[in-house]
């Protein structure tokens, strides 16, 4: 699957139903801590990821776009940190001119007004006026496999991100995942409509036999029960 066909797939769904997905796929669910913000609120974006490590120096941005294809993700590790920011408008401007289609941040940004007009999609955790005071020794394979915030990813995975936050998938999953996930999103779109119409999820999920089976069978679950209606709603 290339950039622009995972993209038109995630602009139907959302980073909880990919979640989900990966739930009922038995998949680890692999995210961002919580906390993530778009500086352009209603940001969404899915592309492969191209990780990088930051030492202090745009260089290393700089080498590793050299090996982005177009709608790629930038995904760089800063390793959280909130005393600095390591990204800002030239590096936002030159990952524009190589056809990223946004920043992913481990840390913090900076340069906010302007990067709000030129309009690249940037998640991070904050925003500090200060770069980074000196240069770090980068490690080797600073390039394709970060940890951002303990979840480990490579070149291998497509992100998604959005208003909840981003979630990575390997592609070897990514077309079981794209699956499942429009099978919930539909499962959950008709029910939400039954409500709008009146039909509550108490009724439509037949809530008080469940209730009733449950007085006699106290291991019953919840999620026992709709996986038998086949209408879950979680996993």
């Amino acid at each position: 699957m290339n950039n622009s066909e995972c993209s038109e797939l995630f602009n139907r769904l959302s980073t909880p139903l990919i979640a989900d997905a990966c739930i009922r796929l038995k998949l680890p669910i692999r995210s961002m801590p919580a906390g993530l913000t778009a500086l352009l609120p209603g940001s969404k974006v899915a592309g492969r990821a191209l990780p990088v490590k930051h030492y202090g120096s745009v260089d290393i941005f700089l080498e590793a776009m050299l090996q982005a294809r177009p709608g790629d993700i930038l995904c760089i590790d800063d390793r959280g940190r909130n005393d600095q920011a390591c990204i800002g408008d030239l590096t936002a401007l030159e990952a524009r001119s190589y056809g990223i289609a946004a920043l992913l941040v481990w840390g913090c940004h900076r340069d906010t007004d302007e990067l709000m007009r030129i309009g690249l999609p940037i998640f991070s955790y904050g925003r500090h006026p200060s770069g980074p005071q000196k240069p770090e020794p980068a490690e080797p394979n600073s390039i394709g496999s970060v940890n951002l915030g303990g979840t480990a990813i490579d070149t291998n995975d497509f992100a998604f991100i959005d208003s909840d936050g981003a979630v990575f998938v390997d592609q070897d999953h990514i077309n079981d995942v794209f699956a499942t996930a429009k099978q919930i999103c539909e499962v959950e779109s008709k029910q939400a409509q039954l409500v709008r119409d009146g039909q509550n999820l108490h009724s439509q999920l037949m809530f008080d036999e469940y209730l009733k089976k449950r007085a006699l069978e106290p291991a019953h679950t919840f999620r026992e029960h709709l996986r038998a209606l086949a209408k879950s709603i979680e996993e």
